[in-house]
């Protein structure tokens, strides 16, 4: 290992709430939010820095995502502010995945393996979202997204405002519909809107790779410090005997 990657290993948590961190009960999915966990880009500072917009957005995401969260009129603010293009909104979904987190292939390759479906809850726009997905070899159908809407020549028209993830608790409600298919599910991301999952959730991990937010830290039993995801995986891992077929497949990771 270089010495980036040992620094990466040698901060890998914050100070954990709780001393049981092995699951006693296998996961039946992982669930993740993508700016600023998947990729280390927040996709509408992106979109506002081409439109002119770059420091009013930066100081509105902030806001929501260590403070109150998404809301329905900050989300309609700041979309309707940037009125992305249809072509900024795909290249997006490109640019995802060339700035996404350290090591999110592996944890990914590891999760395919041991038979565990991957969603992604964002409240990021589509169509960039799926196409960041469809680069990771995700299932498009596990993204929830919000959906943009374009006139015939590609201009930015609106938005689904009933999406629920346009508000708060509305991670909450789409993790609901997805335990009618997965009981025990684990949820990783950087936000408000994500903490708010920690009790719907089998597992929650903060993850700060990317952005460090105390109020996330705070409220989250596991805290990931490092910019690997690949700290992420003891954290999936079942207690006693169960947890070696998983841990083997940990040792099989090439670095």
């Amino acid at each position: 290992k270089n010495s980036r990657e040992e620094q990466h290993f040698q901060v890998s948590y914050a100070p954990m709430k709780t001393d049981n961190w092995q699951l006693e009960h296998p996961l039946d999915a992982v669930i993740f939010d993508c700016d600023g966990t998947l990729s280390k880009l927040e996709g509408i500072n992106e979109l506002a820095q081409q439109n002119g917009v770059g420091e009013t957005i930066e100081s509105l995401t902030e806001k929501a995502m260590s403070q109150t969260g998404v809301t329905s009129d900050l989300y309609a603010q700041r979309i309707n502010l940037v009125k992305p293009t249809r072509e900024q909104v795909q290249r997006l979904g490109q640019d995802y995945y060339y700035e996404r987190v350290l090591d999110i292939e592996h944890v990914i390759a590891v999760l395919h393996h041991l038979n565990k479906p991957i969603y992604i809850i964002s409240a990021g726009i589509n169509p960039a979202v799926k196409i960041f997905a469809q680069l990771l070899e995700l299932r498009v159908d596990h993204v929830y997204a919000v959906d943009a809407t374009f006139d015939d020549v590609g201009n930015y028209t609106g938005y689904d405002a009933t999406s629920p993830l346009t508000n708060v608790g509305g991670k909450c409600e789409v993790i609901r519909q997805i335990h009618t298919q997965h009981q025990r599910v684990a949820h990783v991301g950087d936000g408000m809107n994500d903490l708010e999952a920690r009790d719907v959730v089998e597992r929650f991990i903060g993850f700060c790779g990317v952005y460090y937010r105390e109020s996330i830290a705070a409220g989250s039993d596991f805290y990931i410090k490092s910019s690997s995801m690949l700290t992420l995986l003891p954290k999936f891992l079942l207690s006693g005997l169960q947890a070696l077929e998983e841990d083997a497949v940990l040792k099989g990771i090439d670095r």
